[in-house]
């Protein structure tokens, strides 16, 4: 999960930018709103530069985030109200037992874990660091919407307008596709000012169908509530494209 895309200061910059609040953080808050009383204790694995920890801890929460990109981790320190959230160098490794009443992971997070003995073994973590009966929430995207067809040098790219008003041009490249896991490289463009002008990224993510997420839940001792596919709540199969899991312990 330490690609250059979290870990260079520089496109976590950009990441931040391209990165604005959302729908998908809408939903996550409206799902830990109805699963988790103001002041509950919420995890957020993976929070990368902390933009959903942020908002959760401003809803009243006591929030955890938890990362082992340390750039991230840094940007998300610097960030207005970060000393309201606990912020945690590591994985999953490092989780304290029944300390949290519900977990997040987000944009995402769950298709970096490509081993499937590494997600395994993260499901095991959270299900350790939940009370009985806390709450995990996460996102993956349905494989059979095959989205990474449309991650291309076409139909990705982006003009990303910085903080000083600078823009970075972004685009996506596929470079293998094998087994259900999706290896492509992120392209930037600099400004002609700029230092370097060309950077790149690049990371495996995994697309599990349904049944494998249902499955290596159950192995880890969740009980899934309900997979959504899509951010308004829509069933499996919405043009979202997504997996939108929520379980308990």
């Amino acid at each position: 999960m330490l690609q250059a895309e979290f870990n260079d200061p520089r496109l976590v910059a950009v990441y931040d930018a391209e990165c604005p609040w959302s729908r998908d953080d809408d939903y996550f808050v409206a799902t830990v709103k109805a699963h988790a009383a103001k002041g509950a204790r919420v995890l957020d694995l993976g929070c990368g530069t902390g933009r959903l920890a942020l908002g959760l801890a401003n809803e009243g929460y006591r929030v955890t985030g938890v990362d082992p990109a340390v750039a991230s981790l840094r940007r998300a320190r610097d960030k207005p109200g970060a000393d309201r959230v606990t912020w945690i160098e590591g994985t999953s490794a490092v989780l304290p037992g029944s300390a949290y009443e519900l977990a997040v992971m987000t944009s995402h997070v769950a298709q970096f874990f490509v081993d499937e003995h590494e997600w395994r073994r993260t499901l095991s973590d959270l299900r350790r660091a939940l009370v009985p009966g806390g709450w995990l929430v996460f996102d993956s995207r349905d494989p059979d919407a095959r989205g990474w067809e449309r991650w291309n040098p076409v139909d990705s790219r982006r003009r990303i307008t910085m903080p000083d008003g600078s823009v970075v041009e972004v685009w996506t490249e596929v470079t293998t596709v094998e087994d259900g896991a999706v290896t492509f490289t992120r392209h930037y463009e600099f400004p002609p000012e700029s230092e370097s002008l060309e950077s790149a990224s690049t990371a495996t993510q995994r697309f599990r169908s349904e049944q494998a997420l249902r499955s290596a839940l159950s192995e880890a001792g969740f009980v899934v509530e309900h997979v959504h596919g899509g951010w308004n709540r829509e069933p499996v199969g919405a043009p979202d494209g997504e997996l939108l899991v929520l379980a308990h312990t």
